[in-house]
């Protein structure tokens, strides 16, 4: 199983159901949800932080929390 810290640019992938309990809280409250599907935009020079995009809004994060993230690579 990938996490969102592992996806590369452009990639798309399914937060998984299972170990979605490590997601803040914070995060939850922003969409990231079990089934949603988010899409990583970029990287920070040195690998953190990470902007993806989630139901159309883009956040960074911190690359120690998007290991936490359990996903589903479409793409």
């Amino acid at each position: 199983m990938n996490t969102l810290a592992s996806m590369e640019p452009g990639q798309t992938a399914v937060i998984c159901e299972n170990g979605f309990e490590n997601i803040p809280l914070k995060l939850l409250e922003m969409g990231f949800l079990p089934g949603i599907e988010v899409k990583m935009i970029r990287r920070a020079p040195l690998s953190d932080p990470i902007c993806v995009q989630v139901n159309g809004s883009y956040l960074v994060i911190r690359e120690e929390t998007a290991v936490q993230i359990k996903v589903n690579t479409t793409k």
